[in-house]
């Protein structure tokens, strides 16, 4: 299965998100705690170019409480700043403020030196779709200013939100990227709802789950479904699970269709604990690779460099 979702709003978001940039003094990114890599659009990465960033690791509360604490010394060893929470409950939006004062105090001192009295922070909040972010403007706020859904697509347009005294936010529409390079990450944004259902192949979905709690979280599917493990043959996998939930069609046959929606569901109600699906080490892997692919074509150009020096040498 292939997935692509790239709606017209999203490239006008994209367009409105570089118009705006000069108003504000700081991008907060939120991203999936569930997906810390996976939810982060590459394209905000050309848009915002070297405006101050906070990023948020947001839905902490459904992610793995170990993973996060890697991800969040993940980015802050790479020189960005990256607080979790939990925006629904509230849970850590002291650490929010507080990095992002951290981040700007240094743009602050310079305006006081200069005689100019200090003002809210005016902050864009970007990323993909149903991230969380109008719960966060709205828990951030104490009222609810911005449309929420657990769906994506909610926000359609920009909005400035004052939120009391000390930041003043630019809410944006998700922006997803046209094209996945890796299929995997089009799965990890499906299963966790970043993309709509109805484009999605509901049976796909669930074998990938499946799979990737067999590799990473095995337990869970003993204490869900009372299975050790995933068959090769897929059906005998469904029609245990469909055993264990008595999931029936007409018949008194398994219904695979209600079987798969199950295990979709299981994941995103945290029926199957909390899960990270993006994991440091292999984000550490791919930036090795990286760098040896760049190192090999550094070297390549060297030589060729050199090989022409010695080409016109001789003649």
């Amino acid at each position: 299965m292939t997935i692509q979702w790239f709606p017209g709003h999203m490239a006008k978001a994209r367009r409105e998100v570089t118009e705006k940039l000069k108003l504000v003094d700081i991008i907060f990114e939120l991203v999936d705690a569930r997906l810390p890599l996976s939810s982060r659009n590459p394209m905000i990465d050309e848009v915002i170019n070297q405006k101050p960033r906070l990023i948020i690791l947001n839905k902490m509360d459904m992610a793995d409480e170990v993973q996060t604490r890697r991800w969040v010394q993940f980015f802050e060893e790479r020189g960005m700043r990256a607080v979790a929470l939990n925006s629904f409950e509230g849970k850590g939006l002291n650490a929010l403020n507080k990095a992002a004062k951290e981040i700007l105090q240094e743009k602050w001192d310079r305006m006081a030196s200069k005689g100019m009295k200090p003002r809210a922070i005016r902050a864009m909040i970007v990323g993909i779709p149903n991230v969380g972010k109008s719960t966060l403007i709205n828990r951030l706020a104490k009222k609810n200013i911005a449309k929420t859904g657990n769906t994506p697509g909610v926000t359609k347009a920009q909005q400035w939100i004052k939120v009391g005294k000390e930041i003043e936010l630019l809410d944006t529409p998700g922006i997803l990227w046209p094209k996945f390079e890796d299929q995997k990450i089009g799965y990890k944004l499906a299963v966790t709802g970043a993309i709509k259902d109805a484009i999605t192949n509901m049976e796909d979905l669930a074998i990938y789950i499946l799979r990737f709690l067999e590799e990473r979280y095995p337990e869970r599917l003993q204490e869900r479904y009372g299975i050790d493990g995933v068959d090769e043959d897929l059906v005998v996998t469904f029609n245990a699970i469909g055993q264990k939930r008595r999931v029936f069609g007409q018949g008194g046959e398994i219904d695979y269709d209600q079987v798969a929606l199950l295990i979709v569901r299981d994941l995103r109600a945290e029926y199957l604990g909390r899960i990270t699906f993006d994991f440091v080490e292999e984000a550490v892997a791919e930036e090795e690779r990286q760098a040896a692919i760049a190192e090999e074509d550094a070297e390549r150009r060297r030589q060729n460099k050199q090989r022409r020096a010695e080409e016109k040498t001789e003649s």
